[in-house]
């Protein structure tokens, strides 16, 4: 099976998530979320990790973490290799814990940060679990917020410096920004090349980064595909408004939402457009 595209580099800031093997549970009781926070401070420590925020669900966890030295891989390694030893002994089993490789989005930091943020911290509520993010214990909501002491391995400053200088306001500003977030469209609608969450530019910066002797038959051609044109160009090329929207999906460089604001459509009728295609 070929493998996602990793990308390292000083400063770059992923989005990653792992999921329990089979979908089963990857912490059975609260005890189990404690020693892998206790992994997770460790890897911090270790690998230089900036983690901006996080969530522990059931059966997969969110990561927001930067890396300044470029080593995502390494640290996901520790991670999640020392927590399924961890998490083995104390309930005298072997095997995986977890599905396969980690997924791990390459996000503008600039522009994504905050939502990703918000997003990760949501996800209890958009499973129903809890009402507010500030009910569940296990993300990293409740310190940013202010409503408790975070790990020390936690840093929130940047996440809290976009909304105010002073920190109470800071705060105030940020648990509102979450609180309106509860209906908003998922961040991955604007996702590129399936790894990237990003402007054009930023896909392209990110693309140069790629070593020039990696092999790319190791790299799935939706990744590895160039940046598209422009949608206008789209629009110009092909007279049939139909025919212009399937081509510009098939390109692989735009979401269903983007196209649809560029047709003046909602990305639901692109979507059916899209189906009907297919089934030509």
């Amino acid at each position: 099976m070929v493998r996602p595209l990793r990308i390292e580099f000083s400063g770059a800031l992923y989005h990653v998530t792992s999921r329990g093997d089979r979908k089963e549970d990857i912490y059975q009781d609260d005890a189990d979320r404690k020693i892998y926070l206790g992994v997770l401070g460790e890897v911090c420590k270790r690998f230089n990790w900036v983690l901006h925020a996080y969530c522990l669900m059931d059966n997969h966890y969110h990561l927001l973490v930067e890396t300044p030295d470029g080593n995502l891989a390494k640290g996901m390694r520790h991670l999640n290799g020392v927590y399924t030893q961890r998490f083995n002994a104390r309930h005298k089993r072997v095997g995986h814990v977890f599905q396969g490789r980690y997924k791990a989005i390459l996000v503008q930091k600039e522009a994504y940060l905050l939502e990703l943020a918000r997003y990760i911290v949501l996800n209890p509520v958009r499973a129903r679990k809890v009402r507010s993010a500030k009910d569940w214990p296990w993300s990293s909501y409740r310190a940013t917020a202010g409503l408790g002491k975070g790990p020390m391995w936690l840093q929130s400053k940047w996440i809290l410096s976009a909304f105010s200088r002073r920190k109470g306001e800071a705060i105030k500003r940020y648990r509102a920004f979450v609180s309106e977030g509860k209906n908003q469209p998922s961040p991955w609608e604007q996702l590129k090349n399936q790894i990237y969450l990003g402007s054009e530019s930023f896909v392209e910066k990110m693309q140069r980064q790629l070593d020039s002797e990696q092999d790319l038959s190791e790299v799935p051609s939706a990744q590895r595909r160039p940046v598209a044109k422009p949608l206008e160009y789209f629009s110009r090329k092909y007279r049939d408004r139909d025919t212009a929207i399937v081509q510009a999906y098939a390109s692989g460089g735009y979401s269903m939402k983007e196209i649809g604001a560029h047709f003046g459509l909602h990305y639901s009728r692109i979507s059916r457009i899209i189906r009907a295609a297919d089934k030509t």
